[in-house]
């Protein structure tokens, strides 16, 4: 006798099991593209599975059109594909095929032909947004080592969280975290720290544009970097106090290239948010792309001290991709999911699972705040 039968199916789990074996039948496939009210959906949803198995080939297009400097060079002027091939040491066969797949994905456009009836090429819609964008770029550029660690997905899963390429470039991060100090001129440290000031923009321009950070009077951002956000903050809001908390090389790092910005009264303090208090006197709190980094557990420290830190009243903003974000599900939950696996520490967390976590720490009135692109970044606030 089975002393833990199964629960009973519920009825969304009826209904799934039905449409799934359903949709697994040749005869309906097939069916369902002979239907004119059928036909559309099956053909989009053909094309969603499409590009998700051949999405690999897709970003290594991207890589090389990155890597070979023809998005930088069409940015400046159209060129033909003779003049790139020779400019990218390849040879025009190759530099043609190429530039076709670099087209079927919006990268590049083609134009008419020169004069001699050579074929001329200037950027796409989508290459036309990226050729610029330096935070854009330094991830596809990072993303070299992530997809080191893709390339046998099983094995990264079976040999547990870390363990890889990209477990290794986060190496400062966890040497801080057992205690150890880290050198200012590490490797691991100095290309985290570029990757943040690459980046780091593109998310402060949501922060800004949907949180009005000019009505507090003091600004402290923990893990900080080389305060490529709160230098994002001065010249929108000159008015506000601001300072930066991250490991003591790193903010000696920003010390210097915070003086070199002219950003002299930006307050840098070293110390470590695991081991340290923050320092208080500060009526805002930032938190930006950090918490999703760790796991609950320093989480809950971090977010602990930030409360203890805070004033009465003081507020404290986070802001990161999350899980479950509407329309963006597979950013938040697939790319970021499998992403910090490799890193070995941290998970994507949905707006529910912060609330838990700040009203555990002592926040009230936690609410998330619109930003114009939740897929690169969400806004939460809470009051202590």
């Amino acid at each position: 006798m089975d002393v833990n039968p199964p629960d009973r199916p519920t009825l969304r789990e009826r209904f799934l099991l039905w449409r799934n074996s359903w949709l697994m039948r040749p005869a309906f496939q097939r069916a369902a593209m002979r239907l004119p009210v059928l036909r559309r959906v099956s053909q989009r949803h053909a094309a969603s599975m499409f590009a998700v198995i051949t999405g690999f080939v897709y970003t290594k297009t991207l890589t090389a059109v990155v890597d070979l400097g023809i998005l930088a060079r069409l940015a400046r002027a159209p060129a033909t594909t003779d003049a790139l091939a020779a400019e990218a040491a390849l040879e025009s066969a190759a530099m043609a095929r190429l530039l076709a797949a670099a087209a079927a994905i919006d990268l590049v456009e083609r134009l008419p032909a020169d004069s001699q009836g050579r074929p001329r090429w200037t950027l796409g819609q989508r290459g036309a947004a990226l050729a610029h964008n330096r935070g854009a770029l330094a991830m596809i550029e990072h993303h070299k080592i992530f997809y080191d660690d893709l390339a046998d997905p099983v094995a990264m899963l079976r040999r547990g969280r870390g363990g890889g390429k990209l477990a290794a470039f986060w190496s400062y991060a966890e040497a801080a975290g057992r205690g150890e100090p880290a050198s200012a001129s590490d490797p691991g440290t100095a290309a985290y720290s570029a990757l943040m000031a690459a980046s780091q923009p593109m998310v402060a321009e949501q922060v800004l544009e949907s949180y009005d950070l000019g009505k507090h009077k003091r600004l402290l951002d923990v893990g900080g970097g080389h305060g490529a956000f709160v230098a994002e903050v001065a010249a929108r809001h000159p008015g506000v106090g601001l300072a930066l908390f991250d490991l003591p090389p790193v903010a000696a790092a920003a010390r210097g290239v915070l003086d070199a910005r002219g950003l002299g009264a930006v307050e840098a303090h070293g110390g470590s948010f695991r081991d340290d208090p923050l320092p208080g006197g500060f009526d805002i709190i930032t938190l930006v792309r950090i918490l999703h980094d760790h796991d609950d557990a320093v989480v809950a420290a971090v977010l602990a001290k930030a409360h203890d830190a805070l004033p009465l009243g003081g507020t404290l903003l986070i802001t990161e991709p999350m899980a479950e974000t509407p329309g963006a599900e597979a950013m938040g939950d697939a790319y970021f999911g499998l992403y910090l696996w490799a890193m070995g520490s941290g998970r994507p967390r949905s707006f529910a699972a912060y609330q838990a976590l700040l009203a555990a720490a002592g926040f009230a009135r936690i609410r998330e705040v619109p930003t114009p692109l939740p897929m690169v970044t969400r806004l939460i606030t809470a009051r202590k």
